[in-house]
């Protein structure tokens, strides 16, 4: 298989030189071991992910402006291929003449008499996906034709990658495309699309014949795609690297040879397809020439790449993390993030991105894990909405106006590094140009310090970074947030009349069944084209049976590989269980009402997507595999998992395509109260007018527990309020170093409470929602609410770096007066000064208090200057505030202010 893989790729090529415009210019994207080069000029560049089928494409130009304001030089995005290619053999109309030419060598190929070769044929044929194939047809013709037909690619709406990317171009930004294929991302299976899965002998990210032809194949022809739309640079466009693979080191270091076999040939694969730009695999210390090895994590000042002529690259700095259900919410503060950059770039770092800087939604089925989230927010800079964080996203602005400042100097040169004290150091960069850069970190996570350096003192917060450009003027710390911090507040817009039908209970042996001995694996059945699976069997009890006497009734006992089962007896639910993204296998185990005669057992099996991580995880099971008891019986237990089971696939409202505005659905609707009776296993209908204004909207899912929602046929994702999050919440430092659950918050809540609704899915009026309910929530708590800026808050220390400071020449060190500013959203002006003190108050927006020194006059610039106003600074100093509170303190402003 290895050399059908080279003959695939060779073949391809041929055909692709007919048709494809091919580059022959020398590349303008190059690297050596300080930054890239881009047109000749070296650069710091910094980047954010923006994964484009986690929006919408309404909202791509927005997002792409305010990463833009905050300061990105690149977007990042992976390339989804289950998105792209959700199933082979369905063939666009476009490629009708193509598909005529592949029927031409299939008739041919009847006539060969060349067994083995044959049946290499065969198996090509199989992984084209032509489902019922009984013979075989030239393996290179077949090939070159079948990798340059469309498909069943899709690459509109949400997935429309070229208008992403061109987005981005006119915004003036350029873009690391990561073609992967694997994503991980959190993302269904990886983003791997299932069929996959089921092409014979495949295995998957390892050296492994038919997952090579499928991975070449996909990634020539995202490639080529790039190429015919003039979007590499050396062609005038915005992709200035893409990326092969992805953190496939630790899946190499655990299958071994095989696995670096799968790098070396994943990397020269993907170095011969001659974009003109870069290639990168992350997590990949033995990345072969001329591919960069780069890393991921929280923390990578410490990484250095396998080459020295290679640029050290952050692909991945984590601003928070994923949610899943049942878990508490991530949430990374904005100082560590920060202090994580600048150790970075102070450590010869040329190229940071942020993971996520906008993390979006993962609408449909698309949330992984399994147990993943709908909500894919990750505390990213922006919010789930597309919405500014605050105050990470301009703390993090600030930051890169710091690092831009410092440019020069960072390229040309490399760092002398001298010790300050314990666990303090200075980074120096002075180029022979005159430019200059210092950074002055503490790396003690209790303790700030005073430094002195260049005959200057410092004051250093602990676990901080100060940036001097030109190194005489301090113009940003880590650990001091001149951004202002922001609360948002979901505000009711609509409630809803609500129309009811109820699914119904499968039965084994019905006639949309399929009957078969013992207990099957879920996804080999659904092929994920559905979360629902029906295991259906029937019980006989003999009248005789003692526990209809006694009334001690049986105990059945189901085990399951996963995600969440409810159990139904004779139609009635009888239990419900769920595993966890920790631990996906369930067991169910209760006493369950049986009757004398035929006893109907259903059991309803429930993915929540497919794993996304793990070595081989193309092999992991879902679904009911046994074993089934049923214990306390006059004959003791009874195993039944190797009786007749009876298979459904789906639910009837799915068949019924009641989410799906375009069919004309024979379901009958129940109207007014009998809808709210709070049943399992129903479908709701409403209509509802679009909320006016501007405001990004969500659902209020809270009195609700599990399901799935959709708005005018699109898939708003799963919801599952009824799980709850369990977590360490509680008081978070900045300080020491971060993982993803150390500052945690929501316990006992919800996971997920509000479901992002796009405001471009809506029209003015007489929109469909429908809800399935798995477990008989309450639809009449069901509420939709606008996202809108509550509260917000400024916490400032005097004499604190400023940006301002560096328009004071080279020559001169002084520190300008800090300065709080408040602004509320467009529309929105400052109403009320709800807390105000300058001294050493405590906490945080939202919970500040005053503390031991305080300043009584602390109100009356801030009303003077604020109320009324959409935006409005006060200078951070004793005279503003009727004097010195506590003089050789070290003082600030903490300000909370309404908007409305």
């Amino acid at each position: 298989m290895e050399e059908t893989g080279r003959i695939a790729g060779g073949s391809l090529v041929v055909f692709l030189l007919l048709f494809s415009w091919v580059f022959h210019g020398s590349a303008s994207v190059t690297y050596d071991k300080r930054s890239f080069i881009i047109d000749g000029q070296r650069k710091i560049l910094i980047s954010g992910s923006i994964h484009y089928p986690r929006s919408t494409p309404e909202m791509w130009p927005d997002l792409i402006q305010k990463a833009k304001d905050g300061g990105l030089d690149v977007i990042q995005t992976y390339v989804f291929w289950n998105g792209h290619e959700p199933s082979p053999g369905k063939v666009n109309a476009d490629s009708s003449s193509a598909l005529l030419l592949l029927l031409i060598v299939l008739a041919i190929s009847l006539l060969r008499k060349d067994r083995k070769m044959k049946e290499i044929d065969y198996r090509i044929f199989q992984l084209s996906g032509v489902e019922g194939a009984k013979t075989s047809f030239g393996l290179s013709l077949t090939l070159l034709i079948f990798f340059s037909l469309d498909f069943s690619y899709y690459f509109e709406g949400r997935y429309d990658l070229v208008r992403f990317i061109k987005v981005v171009q006119a915004a003036g930004l350029y873009v690391h495309l990561r073609i992967g294929p694997y994503v991980c991302a959190e993302w269904n299976f990886g983003g791997f699309p299932v069929w996959l899965k089921y092409v014979p002998g495949i295995a998957f990210r390892t050296d492994n014949g038919p997952f090579k032809v499928a991975m070449q194949g996909f990634t020539q022809k995202i490639v080529n795609m790039m190429k015919a739309e003039k979007l590499f640079e050396p062609q005038g466009g915005p992709i200035i690297m893409s990326q092969i693979e992805n953190e496939y080191g630790p899946v190499e270091y655990e299958i071994g040879a095989p696995g670096k076999a799968y790098t070396k040939w994943a990397a020269a694969m993907a170095v011969k397809l001659d974009t003109g730009v870069p290639w990168v695999m992350c997590k990949q210390e033995d990345a072969p020439d001329p591919v960069i090895d780069s890393c991921n994590g929280f923390y990578c000042e410490n990484f250095f790449p396998n080459k020295e002529y290679k640029p050290k690259m952050f692909t991945e700095a984590w601003t928070g993390w994923y949610t899943e259900f049942g878990g508490a919410i991530p949430q990374r503060p904005a100082e560590d993030l920060a202090y994580a950059v600048a150790r970075f770039i102070q450590n010869r770092g040329s190229f940071i991105n942020y993971y996520m800087y906008h993390g979006g939604t993962n609408f449909g089925r698309t949330a992984g894990g399994p147990f993943i989230s709908t909500s894919y927010d990750y505390d990213a800079p922006l919010d789930e909405y597309g919405l500014p964080s605050e105050p990470k996203w301009g703390h993090l602005r600030d930051l890169h106006k710091a690092i831009k400042l410092c440019e020069p100097a960072l390229v040309s040169a490399d760092p002398t590094v001298t010790s300050l004290g314990t666990n303090l150091e200075a980074h120096v960069y002075k180029a022979n140009s005159g430019a200059c850069a210092a950074f002055l970190a503490n790396y003690d996570p209790k303790s700030s310090a005073r430094v002195t350096f260049g005959n200057m003192q410092y004051d250093l917060p602990p676990w901080s970074v100060s940036i001097l450009p030109g190194c005489k003027n301090a113009v940003f710390n880590t650990a001091r947030i001149s951004a202002q911090s922001s609360q948002m507040k979901m505000t009711p817009a609509s409630t809803f009349s609500w129309q009811s039908y109820n699914e119904e209970t499968a039965s084994a042996y019905s006639e949309d069944t399929t009957t078969m001995d013992g207990l099957l694996e879920q996804i080999n059945i659904t092929r994920d084209a559905t979360d629902y699976l029906w295991y259906m069997t029937e019980v006989h009890i003999k009248p005789d049976e003692q526990f209809l006497k006694t009334g001690q009734y049986p105990v059945l006992t189901v085990m399951s590989a996963g995600h969440a089962l409810h159990v139904f007896i004779n139609g009635q639910l009888s239990g419900t269980v769920f595993g966890g993204l920790s631990n996906p296998k369930l067991t169910f185990s209760d006493n369950v009402k049986l009757i004398a005669g035929a006893n109907k057992i259903s059991l309803l099996s429930v993915a929540v997507g497919l794993p996304n991580v793990g070595l081989h995880f193309e092999t992991w099971n879902a679904g009911v595999l046994g074993p089934v008891t049923l214990k306390g019986l006059n004959e003791g237990t009874v195993d039944m998992s190797s009786w007749k089971w009876s298979y459904k696939i789906g639910l009837k409202g799915e068949a019924l395509k009641i989410q799906d505005t375009t069919q004309s659905s024979s379901v009958e609707w129940v109207e007014g109260s009998l809808s709210a009776q709070k049943q399992p296993l129903t479908w709701y209908k409403s209509t509802f007018n679009a909320p006016g204004g501007n405001d990004p909207l969500a659902l209020d899912m809270s009195s609700m527990g599990k399901g799935q929602i959709w708005i005018n046929g699109e898939s708003i994702g799963r919801h599952w309020p009824a799980y709850t999050a369990h977590g360490n919440c509680g008081d978070c430092s900045y300080a020491g170093i971060f993982h993803e659950k150390k500052c945690q918050t929501g316990c006992g809540e919800p996971s997920q409470r509000w479901y992002h609704v796009p405001r471009s899915w809506l029209k003015p009026s007489g929109n469909q929602l429908i809800v399935f309910e798995e477990l008989g929530g309450n639809p009449a708590g069901i509420t939709l609410v606008k996202r809108t800026m509550d509260r917000v808050c400024a916490d400032i220390f005097e004499g604190q770096p400023s940006l301002k400071n560096s328009l004071i020449g080279s020559n001169k060190v002084h520190s300008l007066q800090s300065k709080a500013h408040l602004w509320c959203a467009s529309g929105l002006t400052i109403s009320k000064i709800q807390f105000a003190s300058y001294g050493v108050p405590q906490g945080t927006c939202g919970s500040f208090r005053e503390g031991s020194c305080h300043a009584h006059k602390s109100y009356d610039a801030l009303q003077r200057n604020c109320i009324g106003k959409q935006s409005c600074s006060v200078s951070v100093a004793p005279e503003v505030f009727g004097g010195d509170p506590c003089p050789g303190s070290t003082k600030k402003l903490s300000v909370e202010a309404l908007c409305s």
